[in-house]
């Protein structure tokens, strides 16, 4: 049971990780690399402000806002300067890891006295519950684990939810049309340059939001937490659109969380059964090469004309 609400946790976390790359990847087809850098930038915000004692509310914040920076910058550098996207991505990304290593000032930064969400979700969850655990199937699960899965489920709920109306707004709309007809849409006088900052903005801002949430979760923030997350993104993506489809962008976002979750329970259980950690970020991009590759080669195969058989 507690590998299970682990992996629900952790799955409902980084699905914030998820949105963002969405955004990025499926909406714009922008190649974003800043991701990798972006959580962890997230992480290094939130986790000094919390040691400073911020409250937990205004460190997330202040992530999402440092995430958002990285992404502009991000955007700037390939609408101005004319920078290959995926080169952009990738410069960002290096510069990231000096300031985050500067805005930490060491490479780990415990949090584990700290007031954090997953602190105050604990003495929420004991006060509700009147008791320090609670039975769920027979299982007894602490009044933490609860707490804290409830409030990863509703910040997932929260920002799913604010990202669905707000790509029902003029601006999202105009977002999403500079993403499928950029031509199109330069022709109805909407800036596409300006169109793709925004987004880059936004999907790393939350980006960033969830490694500001994941390092109140996991206590603590690492300079290399992360290598190899816009892999998880592009996988929790798959998940979802080969769980929900493509057809609605409500169901999109629901399937993005449903496979960060799912990804995350596949990742825990392949860790129980066995796997090397150290093999983990390669295992995950075998996984994501054959899910993105499988797809064309079923369609190329339901091509092939039918073999006619002499005689017949």
């Amino acid at each position: 049971m507690l590998l299970l609400i682990g992996a629900f946790t952790i799955g409902l976390i980084l699905s914030l990780l998820a949105f963002g790359v969405f955004i990025s990847f499926r909406i714009f087809a922008f190649p974003d690399i800043t991701a990798d850098g972006s959580i962890t930038l997230g992480g290094a915000v939130a986790g000094v402000l919390l040691v400073a004692h911020v409250n937990p509310a205004l460190a997330t914040a202040a992530a999402f806002g440092a995430g958002a920076v990285a992404g502009t910058t991000t955007g700037v550098l390939h609408t101005r300067f004319k920078i290959n996207g995926l080169l952009s991505g990738i410069l960002v990304m290096t510069a990231l890891y000096s300031v985050n290593l500067h805005i930490m000032g060491k490479s780990n930064l415990p949090l584990l006295s700290e007031r954090t969400f997953a602190s105050m979700a604990d003495a929420a969850a004991e006060r509700w519950l009147g008791a320090a655990s609670v039975q769920v199937i027979g299982w007894e699960v602490s009044s933490h684990d609860a707490g804290v899965l409830a409030f990863s489920l509703l910040a997932s709920i929260t920002v799913g939810t604010v990202l669905y109306l707000f790509f029902r707004t003029n601006l999202g709309t105009a977002m999403q049309a500079a993403g499928d007809n950029p031509q199109m849409i330069r022709a109805l006088g909407v800036n596409v340059d300006t169109m793709i900052v925004l987004g880059l903005a936004l999907s790393n801002g939350l980006i960033a939001m969830s490694g500001g949430l994941l390092v109140q979760y996991q206590g603590f923030a690492d300079v290399q937490m992360g290598i190899g997350m816009v892999v998880w993104g592009l996988a929790s993506i798959i998940i979802g659109e080969a769980l929900v489809g493509v057809r609605d962008l409500g169901f999109v976002i629901i399937g993005a969380a449903m496979g960060s979750v799912l990804f995350r329970l596949i990742v825990a259980l392949a860790l129980r059964g066995g796997l090397d950690p150290n093999d983990l970020k390669l295992v995950t991009a075998v996984f994501v090469f054959v899910a993105l590759v499988l797809p064309s080669l079923v369609r190329r195969f339901k091509r092939r004309p039918a073999v006619i058989v002499a005689g017949e």
